[in-house]
């Protein structure tokens, strides 16, 4: 498959800077800062129910047994499940089986509407855009627009924050990343606290690796609300220079990241978090069968690609759809997504008639 959408628009920037709760509920009341406390009440995890909407994202609904044995046994296989093991439908791809989550997970109970970029960058993002105040409507808008296309899956927003930026120039070690200061990234949360939202901090890491890039951002992750996102488009392998060419993660990092983040929820007991990995290549992430999923983590595996429609749907379909990972994720780019010969945005009606449906979506 030819692939010929351009790099990520944030390249652009490499130049810039040198029970009876809901599973959403315990999210209110996170602390705004990393020396406060909170209290978490962590819901009991249904597994009926997660059973069922992972059913209906997949746009599998079970099939009618027939009173009639002849026609029931040419109906399609029901859905299986254990009690450890969530449900799978014989034959298909998704949903995808795993271990059951720990209690409080957020998927697939909700929908995250993630609002991207940075704060030193206009061209990377929603974030660094538009002013807070605007910015914070226009994702309350896209929040509203969800819930009504889809109320039976409520619609989370998140600050999306690219905390580690792949540079153009080495910088004084020569990892070709740059580090945002402490005080952004506490911007992030409090824009997040201020429409009861999660905040995902996103690293690029250059020359570097995750082991040095996710050790600085323990103290957030160790924060209910704060989740993690990786860029493979950046991780450069090779030693070239990013933005020079697209770089990869392999099995090892997704699963070093898997674990790292389960590590927390552990000896934190906090609710699992949210892993989102960025791709629009097959060489973008490597040996994807070999991803565990574990119980403290959820993996969306977001089409990070911008282009016209049926461009955007069939990377979606190859890249993403035909290498099962668990949750999946669609990126939206209100610019670059109605370059010519683009007709316009995909509309939440147009992705929820995917297989599987996209549980996160993410704003450029």
């Amino acid at each position: 498959m030819v692939i010929v959408f351009g790099i990520t628009a944030g390249i652009s920037f490499l130049y810039f800077i040198s029970g009876t709760l809901s599973s959403h509920e315990y999210v209110a009341g996170v602390a705004a800062t990393t020396s406060e406390k909170t209290s978490i009440v962590i819901p009991t995890l249904d597994k009926a129910l997660y059973n069922e909407k992972m059913i209906a994202l997949a746009n599998n609904p079970a099939p009618k047994i027939s009173a009639s044995s002849t026609e029931a046994t040419s109906t399609p296989p029901l859905p299986v499940s254990s009690d450890t093991v969530s449900v799978r439908i014989p034959n298909k791809p998704w949903p995808v089986a795993g271990a059951y989550p720990k209690e409080g997970a957020l998927l697939p109970f909700n929908r995250i509407l993630a609002y991207y970029g940075n704060f030193y960058s206009t061209k990377m993002g929603v974030l660094g855009e538009y002013p807070p105040d605007q910015m914070l409507k226009m994702l309350k808008a896209e929040v509203a627009k969800w819930n009504a296309a889809d109320p039976s899956t409520p619609a989370i927003p998140a600050i999306h924050y690219i905390v580690t930026t792949a540079q153009g120039s080495p910088g004084k070690d020569g990892m070709y990343r740059l580090r945002m200061p402490d005080e952004h990234i506490q911007k992030a949360i409090d824009l997040a606290k201020e429409v009861d939202g999660i905040v995902f901090l996103d690293v690029q890491v250059g020359l570097s690796n995750l082991q040095a890039e996710l050790a600085p951002l323990e103290q957030y992750l160790k924060l209910p609300n704060v989740h993690l996102g990786i860029d493979p488009e950046f991780s450069m392998k090779t030693g070239a220079k990013p933005g020079s060419v697209i770089g990869t993660f392999n099995s090892d990092d997704i699963n070093y990241a898997t674990n790292f983040l389960a590590k927390i929820v552990k000896e934190n007991n906090l609710p699992p978090k949210v892993l989102v990995i960025h791709r629009f290549t097959t060489r973008m992430v490597t040996g994807s069968e070999n991803i565990k999923l574990l119980p403290e983590v959820q993996i969306v595996m977001d089409m990070d690609g911008w282009g016209p429609q049926a461009q955007k749907l069939r990377t979606y379909r190859d890249i993403v759809v035909d290498e099962p990972v668990q949750f999946t994720g669609f990126k939206l780019f209100y610019k670059h997504d109605l370059l010519p010969p683009s007709t316009g945005i995909l509309t939440p009606e147009q992705l929820l008639k995917l297989t599987p449906r996209p549980i996160y979506i993410q704003f450029q």
